[in-house]
């Protein structure tokens, strides 16, 4: 089971640790959709945090469409999205040289993480299972257009962030260092705002609306690889697809 409370001897942000605890509460259906979470006067005693704390992880969960407010009664978790699937991957690369762009990329950073439980789940690996993270800003002809958050099974492609990520693709990596190629996925696209961090980098102003994609990629083993977290400008980008009969 995932832990229940804040770890204080770690370095990792009360709010960052509070917006896991809960958002995998929503993920587990622990808090089921139409249901009231507990007040924020009881989250603040029941973990210990501040009241500036437990607001932005309110917020941050608002703003990704997962809880929604109704002035006078609360905070309600919001009801869950329509999946799609994919009939075929299309690299952001390979996207914007098709709508006549010259793609480019920025690491925003990376390192080595545990996986959380809604992680976990989505890549079918134990809780706590080694990631490797990488964040990429994305842009067209030098205007920002997306940024994407990759989290990558960590054994299955070890090393893989030594590569160079702001020139050289990270599929063409997998592929070519470590035999995977990634030939199928399931997302979900979803409406958020930006936040003040996001609409720094995205060159917007901030609570601007973005597309949101959750994707995880299979290999050619059918073997769960890649969770990502894509956050596309809404003005600047609209989601391709192609369908065969």
């Amino acid at each position: 089971m995932p832990t229940e409370t804040i770890n204080r001897s770690i370095k990792l942000p009360y709010y960052q640790q509070l917006y896991e605890i809960l958002r995998n509460k929503i993920a587990r259906q622990e808090w089921k959709p139409g249901d009231l979470i507990p007040a924020e006067s009881e989250l603040i005693k029941q973990y210990a945090v501040s009241r500036n704390t437990v607001r932005q992880v309110l917020d941050m969960l608002v703003k990704e469409g997962l809880l929604y407010r109704e002035r006078g009664r609360g905070s309600f978790v919001a009801h869950p999205t329509v999946e799609q699937g994919l009939v075929r991957i299309v690299s952001f690369t390979e996207d914007m040289r098709q709508r006549g762009f010259d793609p480019g990329t920025r690491v925003l950073g990376s390192g080595l993480v545990v996986a959380s439980q809604e992680i976990a789940s989505q890549l079918q690996v134990p809780e706590g299972e080694e990631l490797a993270r990488l964040e990429r800003l994305r842009l067209a002809d030098g205007e920002p257009m997306s940024i994407e958050e990759s989290f990558l099974v960590h054994r299955l492609c070890p090393d893989v962030l030594n590569g160079n990520y702001d020139k050289n693709p990270l599929r063409q990596a997998l592929e070519q260092n470590y035999g995977i190629r990634l030939v199928r996925a399931k997302q979900i696209i979803r409406a958020v705002v930006a936040t003040k961090e996001q609409a720094q980098h995205l060159s917007i102003m901030s609570k601007t609306p973005l597309l949101l994609i959750e994707r995880v990629s299979f290999s050619q083993n059918t073997v769960p690889v890649e969770f990502m977290r894509v956050f596309y400008r809404a003005d600047r980008y609209t989601i391709y697809s192609e369908l065969h009969d």
